[in-house]
């Protein structure tokens, strides 16, 4: 998929747990994930993680 401005200020609005909680339950084969829109969707969950670990991991425990 594309990443279009408009897409990337979508994702860049998000917070980590919401980005976590689409990456995990969409269905296989989500246009989201591939591609450049993909790439920048895996860029950015990394960066919200590195910036706060700890909320990393609270988010991954309350997603279950």
């Amino acid at each position: 998929m594309d990443l279009t401005p408009e897409l990337k200020a979508e994702i860049d609005a998000r917070t980590y747990y919401s980005l976590l909680q689409q990456w995990r339950f969409a269905p296989s084969g989500t246009p989201m994930f591939e591609g450049e829109s993909g790439e920048y969707f895996g860029k950015r969950m990394s960066e919200l993680k590195a910036l706060d670990p700890g909320g990393a991991v609270a988010a991954s425990k309350a997603l279950g």
